[in-house]
C-alpha cells in the first residue's frame, strides 16, 4: 500500500492536541504510518488497551476511537442518532475517545474526524472477547467494524481470543507481526483478517492457519423463561452451546484444534454463480 506522506492536521470535533498520538521518528511533514484502533466490547476493557500498546512499537500514530460501553454482537449497525463523544482517561493517562454509538459509528467517525490530510493507513478491531470464527463472524461487532473500514476505503483486520482469557499480550503481539508482514508485503484490498487466538500459552498453541469462514462456533439451543415474568411480560434468556464438530478445511475446524485463525473476508456477499444463473431464468416484471 502506498501513502502519500503528507502532514496530518486534527479536523472537527476535537482537535488535533487532543488526539491519542504517539509519533516516534518521522517528522510531521515526512510519510507516517498511521492506526485507527477501536473494539465492541467498549474503550476501556483490557483487550483494546492491549492492542494499542502493542501497536505503538511499529506504527507512528496510533489513534483510538471506540463505543463507550459494550456493543458486543451489533454486527456493522449504525446508529441514526448524534454521536457524543468524549474523552477516557485513566489517571494521568488518555485511553482514547469513546463513542456513544455502534463499532461502525466508531470507525466511520475516527476515520473522518481524525484522519486528516493523510488519513488511516490501517484499522485495527479488538481484542475481542470470544472468538468470532463461523458464521458468529456476521454477528460480530469486531468484525463489523473492520467492515466499515473496508467501506471507507482503509484495509483492516479484526481480532478476537478466547473469552477464557485475561491475559492479551499473545493476540496483541501476534497481530502486531501481522501488521509488520503487512507493510513489508502490501495490504490486501477490499479484505478484512479476522484473526482468532484460542485459549492457552504459545507453546500451548498449535500453529497459525489460513483458513476459509465457514461451520458454527455457537449454537442457539432454547430461551429460558426468567424468573418474575407474566402472562403480559415475560423475560427471556438465551441458551447458547458451543458445537464440538467443524468441518475440516474452516477457520472454525482449525480453531477448534488449536489453531490461531487468519481468515480473509470481503465485504461483498454476492454469490456470483447465482447471478448468472437467475439471470438465465428469464425473470419479467409480470
Amino acid at each position: 500500500m502506498t501513502r502519500q506522506g503528507r502532514t496530518w492536521v486534527g479536523a472537527g470535533l476535537l482537535t488535533a492536541a487532543a488526539l491519542i498520538v504517539l509519533t516516534t521518528g518521522p517528522t510531521e511533514t515526512q510519510q507516517r504510518f498511521r492506526i485507527l484502533v477501536t473494539n465492541d466490547d467498549g474503550i476501556e476493557t483490557a483487550g483494546i488497551q492491549t492492542l494499542a500498546e502493542s501497536l505503538r512499537s511499529v506504527a507512528d500514530e496510533v489513534v483510538v476511537v471506540a463505543p463507550d460501553g459494550n456493543r458486543s454482537g451489533t454486527s456493522h449497525a449504525t446508529s441514526g442518532a448524534p454521536l457524543v463523544v468524549r474523552e477516557f482517561r485513566d489517571g494521568s493517562r488518555s485511553l482514547g475517545y469513546g463513542v456513544s454509538g455502534f463499532p461502525a459509528d466508531a470507525v466511520r467517525f475516527g476515520l473522518i474526524e481524525f484522519g486528516g490530510e493523510q488519513g488511516f493507513d490501517l484499522v485495527v478491531s479488538g481484542i475481542n472477547v470470544g472468538a468470532n470464527v463461523g458464521n458468529v463472524s456476521h454477528l460480530s461487532g469486531t468484525v463489523g467494524a473492520a467492515m466499515e473500514a473496508i467501506y471507507q476505503g482503509v484495509p483492516a483486520i479484526a481480532v478476537s481470543q478466547e473469552a477464557a482469557d485475561t491475559d492479551y499480550t499473545l493476540a496483541a503481539a501476534f497481530v502486531t507481526r501481522l501488521v509488520e508482514q503487512l507493510e513489508r508485503r502490501g495490504f490486501p484490498e477490499g479484505v478484512v483478517l479476522s484473526v482468532n487466538v484460542p485459549s492457552g500459552t504459545a507453546a500451548e498453541l498449535r500453529g497459525v492457519t489460513a483458513a476459509r469462514m465457514g461451520g458454527s462456533y455457537l449454537r442457539t439451543t432454547g430461551y429460558g423463561r426468567q424468573d418474575g415474568s407474566d402472562d403480559r411480560r415475560a423475560t427471556y434468556l438465551r441458551r447458547l452451546e458451543r458445537v464440538s464438530s467443524f468441518e475440516p478445511g474452516t477457520d472454525s475446524y482449525a480453531y477448534a484444534q488449536g489453531q490461531i485463525t487468519v481468515t480473509p473476508l470481503r465485504f461483498d456477499w454476492s454469490d456470483r454463480s447465482l447471478v448468472d444463473e437467475l439471470n438465465r431464468w428469464g425473470l419479467t416484471i409480470q
